[in-house]
């Protein structure tokens, strides 16, 4: 019998405490795709819920609980017709007319600042990219009959590292992966593969399951 051990150390990366709801809570915080509205104080039943998890602190659980319920995708499925749910999936009722409101406006104005900080740093960049031409000083002719100065070794350069999506059928247990956990791969090493689920015990300490597409190499 396989018997895996996780680290009791505290979770502080708000990426890692998102992948611990999500395999903690499947049903409640969703990975990828569509997710649903959250049930009104569902923090205090998730701080009861892992009272006695030391992985994770109350501080720690609120900012990611935050970073979660202010993402675009969850502003926009906070919509008429939706339900709330709880810690375990089970609808809590329809949302209010208001909240949707404010769900959508949040929304509008998040993608208004996101849209406007793109163009400040577009309309920088072109800035100083006209700045440094100005100020580019013509080459200086070389001296007549001096001798040119050697060239310099040119030092290479380390290749880019380029994460690929991983084959199924090429993976194998122990095997060092990248698992891609919101936009920052997160590295360690495949546990077990069962269909088209890999466990992966990430150097965080954290064990998750995802799907194939979600390891790269």
């Amino acid at each position: 019998m396989e018997v895996m051990m996780e680290s009791t150390e505290k979770l502080t990366d708000t990426n890692a405490i998102l992948a611990y709801l999500y395999e903690t809570f499947p049903l409640c915080f969703i990975a990828e795709g569509e997710t649903k509205p959250l049930k009104i104080g569902l923090f205090q039943d998730l701080a009861e819920r892992l009272a006695d998890d030391s992985k994770v602190s109350k501080t720690q659980l609120r900012i990611a609980l935050r970073r979660y319920t202010s993402s675009w995708r969850y502003l926009k499925g906070v919509k008429a017709g939706a339900q709330r749910i709880d810690l375990d999936g089970t609808p809590c009722g329809e949302l209010e007319q208001e909240h949707i409101d404010h769900a959508q406006s949040t929304l509008k104005e998040s993608q208004e600042k996101a849209k406007a900080k793109r163009v400040a740093k577009a309309a920088a960049a072109k800035s100083e990219g006209q700045a440094a031409k100005a100020n580019k000083k013509p080459a200086k002719k070389p001296a007549a009959k001096r001798a040119k100065p050697a060239p310099k070794p040119v030092k290479e350069q380390a290749p880019e590292v380029i994460l690929t999506p991983a084959v199924l059928n090429e993976l194998k247990q122990n095997q060092r992966v990248n698992v891609k956990l919101g936009k920052t791969p997160v590295a360690g090493v495949i546990l077990d593969i069962k269909k088209e689920d890999v466990q992966v015990q990430l150097d965080s300490g954290l064990t998750v399951k995802v799907r194939i597409e979600h390891i790269m190499l």
